[in-house]
Formats: C-alpha cells, sequence, structure tokens
C-alpha cells in the first residue's frame, strides 16, 4: 500500500437503498473526499446498476480513493427501471444485509489497495451497518438524510398515531434497528 493511502482516514458510506438517501449520502461522500478521506460508496446491486445506467460505466469506476462497492439488498431481480417496493426493501435490507455487508468489510479491512475502516457512516435505518461496526470495533456513525422537522416526526411516529393526529391504523415502515 503506497503512503497516500496510509495517511488517509477510510470512511465507509452506506445509504439506504432509495434515491432520497442515495443522493445526500453521494454529497457527502464527496465533501468528505475534498476533506482528504478515502471514501468507500456502498450501494445495493440493484442501485449500482441504475447508477451505471444514468451515468455510465466510467462513473462508478471511481477513483483510487473514491471506490464504489456493493452489497445485494435481498430481494428477487425487478425491472431495472422499476422503484422498488420500499416495505419489502426495509424488511430486506434488515434480515440480509448483515452478513453481505460483513464479508465486505472483511474484504477492505484485508485488502492493500485501500486504508484499514476508520469509521463507518450509514443510514439512520440501516441497523446491520452499525452491528458490523461493533463487530470489528470501527467507530460507526449514523447519517439520517431527512429534514430536521421529518426526523423529529419519524422520531415520535407511533405517539403521533396513538394521539390521532397522523390518521394511520396499519402502516409498514422501516423500523431502525440497532
Amino acid at each position: 500500500m503506497d503512503s497516500l493511502h496510509t495517511s488517509k482516514p477510510h470512511v465507509v458510506c452506506v445509504p439506504f437503498p432509495a434515491q432520497g438517501h442515495v443522493n445526500p449520502f453521494m454529497q457527502f461522500a464527496k465533501l468528505l473526499h475534498c476533506l482528504g478521506f478515502h471514501i468507500t460508496f456502498v450501494n445495493t446491486e440493484f442501485n449500482h446498476n441504475r447508477f451505471v445506467r444514468s451515468h455510465g460505466a466510467d462513473f462508478v469506476k471511481g477513483l483510487p480513493d473514491f471506490i464504489f462497492e456493493t452489497i445485494p439488498d435481498g430481494l428477487p431481480p425487478s425491472d431495472k427501471d422499476a422503484t422498488q417496493d420500499v416495505p419489502l426493501l426495509c424488511d430486506s435490507t434488515r434480515k440480509k444485509c448483515y452478513g453481505p455487508f460483513k464479508e465486505l468489510v472483511i474484504k477492505l479491512n484485508s485488502s492493500d489497495d485501500v486504508p484499514p475502516i476508520s469509521c463507518i457512516v450509514a443510514d439512520g435505518t440501516l441497523g446491520f451497518a452499525g452491528r458490523v461496526a461493533k463487530d470489528f470495533g470501527i467507530p460507526d456513525v449514523q447519517l439520517w438524510t431527512a429534514s430536521a422537522c421529518g426526523f423529529l416526526g419519524y422520531l415520535q411516529f407511533d405517539d403521533l398515531v396513538k394521539r390521532g393526529i397522523l390518521p394511520f391504523k396499519v402502516v409498514r415502515r422501516c423500523q431502525v434497528v440497532s
């Protein structure tokens, strides 16, 4: 490994696989990269393929210090242009992404091409990333891509439904698992 890699902290960014999460995470990753961090941006295979279709194959080739990796989302193949079913995606990422992400962390930390992982920054709804970070003693941070108002609403969602402020009787949503 060259001295460029040994001197840079390495942040692994893991957005929830939906456009409203991936785009802010990409902006965050680019900012960190400009500040001198080595970045590994982790997409699901489905979203990685969407990146290729929308930005071209060169986009996901990345740079020596900004790389793209993928993990499966656990869902069966679907229409390449369709939006995935969000409740199914929430359930699948919660149940099926821990193992593939753990394998990716092992691969990255044993590679001579990238520095050891300094921190994992994951979407607040992706508890599997925090569990993997804990398994390896890697610091982790949750990034919430919602507005402050949206985040507060999310935190108080169940109470708002119970009090009748939100008129939902049965709601399927992503559950935060730590």
